[in-house]
């Protein structure tokens, strides 16, 4: 590229001059020639500060009707939602391939569809004959929902431009679609980030609800670039044990509500089922009280939920060297609470095998679930059981004080409805209920005089 040429400015009439001089030659001012470097060709191209439209602003409090939620039909769904669809918005829906995402999606907008609502779902990975076949066996080949193959987004809008808008739009999956504008194939980077900009202008601009169906890598994370995550509105999480009956609904982001709601479904031959009191699908098979059992109420957004945490404790021959398996919650914090119990209650673990699994396939991520953990790891270790009709809450410490948790009445609230008559944890948690008899403790050491020391 040529090298740009200097010129001067004169800045009493702005005429021009290739070379600098004391005097213009035009307004014959003196010493007002100031130099100045032209735009390059790139900058002249790529300038932005002219030739667009004007763009609309409005006022945070101007009057006027708000985009009102609508409902899908599935009380979990909108429960994981925030409280149902808001037109307009771009959901991305994510989960291991089988765990249900397809199903899900096609019942509500089935439900949708039901209540005079249009709902068009286009599949990029399965044929119209497949879709209506797993329609079929759901029972809800009757909807009126517009169904499609098909994986050119062009065509895709296209279509759609020349129907009614409809109220859902639904993208199975956001890897399967291509745009004719973009060099790649299907899945690449540049594929996911045109195709899903186009539909999701699309959504904002005609007040249309838009989920997409997005891949998973082998980690869980939702595949394509991370940009993805970004531009949608929510992203939810479908998971689940595909040995296990249940899944769940988790929202991982939401512009429009909270980030930590769940819906809790069920999987069974007519599709997925709304699990209305999940605590009685992870607590079921507890008749009789065993050593090793410890009940939490754990929280997920506004909803509690009681599950059972096992401990096995495996006394080892002098030399072994013991394992530390753990299902369903992080191993990381068994080793550390490990380490408090032989440290400040002094309890020996070191030739043990330790196995600890949260009953019914759950994820545990609360901290609040230390004191239940180390309640069941107690009890297998003295076989002594625990209270049959009580719950454990509360953090542990490495100084082995049991700290204060989040919601903690709720909790507790929600174990008397179940009929859990008696709670342990921190000393200045309220029950909250009279049929409930709640045990404040101060040191990790009161737990295990309460379970070994009366023996």
């Amino acid at each position: 590229m040529a090298k740009p040429k200097k010129r001067y400015v004169c800045q009493a009439c702005g005429s021009v001059s290739h070379r600098w001089q004391g005097q213009c030659a035009d307004c014959a001012e003196w010493n007002t020639l100031v130099e100045d470097v032209p735009a390059t060709v790139f900058s002249m191209k790529h300038d932005l500060s002219s030739g667009g439209r004007a763009v609309e602003f409005v006022d945070l409090d101007k009057p006027g009707a708000l985009p009102t939620r609508q409902p899908t039909g599935l009380a979990e769904f909108d429960r994981a939602l925030g409280g149902g669809l808001v037109p307009g918005s771009a959901i991305l829906l994510g989960g291991d391939p089988g765990i249900g995402k397809s199903t899900l999606l096609l019942q509500a907008a089935a439900k949708i569809a039901r209540e005079g609502r249009g709902v068009v779902y286009v599949s990029g990975e399965e044929a119209t004959a497949q879709v209506r076949m797993r329609a079929a066996r759901l029972g809800l080949s009757d909807a009126p929902v517009k169904l499609a193959a098909a994986t050119g987004v062009r065509d895709i809008l296209t279509t759609i431009g020349s129907m009614d808008t409809p109220a859902l739009l639904v993208i199975d999956s956001i890897q399967t679609m291509h745009s004719d504008t973009i060099e790649g194939a299907p899945g690449t980077v540049s594929q996911v980030r045109g195709c899903a900009f186009e539909l999701i202008r699309y959504a904002k601009e005609n007040g249309v609800a838009l989920v997409l169906v997005g891949h998973v890598t082998k980690d869980g994370s939702i595949a394509g670039p991370r940009v993805l995550e970004h531009m949608v509105d929510v992203v939810m999480s479908f998971e689940g044990e595909r040995s296990h009956q249940y899944r769940i609904l988790r929202a991982l982001k939401n512009r429009f509500g909270a980030v930590d709601e769940i819906g809790v479904f069920a999987m069974a031959g007519e599709g997925l089922e709304e699990v209305d009191n999940p605590s009685m699908l992870f607590l079921s098979g507890r008749d009789e009280p065993m050593a090793g059992s410890a009940v939490f109420p754990a929280i997920e957004g506004t909803r509690p939920v009681l599950v059972e945490i096992q401990a096995l404790i495996v006394r080892l021959q002098s030399g072994a060297t013991p394992r530390r398996a753990v299902v369903g919650w992080d191993s990381g914090r068994l080793a550390m609470l490990l380490a408090v119990l032989e440290s400040r209650c002094g309890l020996n673990f070191s030739s043990a095998e330790v196995y600890l699994n949260v009953a019914g396939g759950y994820r545990l991520s609360d901290p609040a679930a230390d004191l239940a953990v180390a309640a069941a790891l107690v009890s297998a270790m003295a076989d002594r059981p625990l209270p049959p009709r009580g719950v454990w809450l509360g953090e542990v410490s490495l100084a082995g004080e049991i700290r204060p948790v989040a919601h903690g009445g709720l909790r507790l609230r929600e174990a008397a409805k179940l009929g859990f008559d008696r709670g342990f944890g921190p000393a200045d948690v309220k029950a909250g209920s009279a049929a409930m008899t709640y045990d404040g403790l101060s040191q990790l050491a009161n737990l295990v005089d309460r379970i070994i020391g009366s023996s």
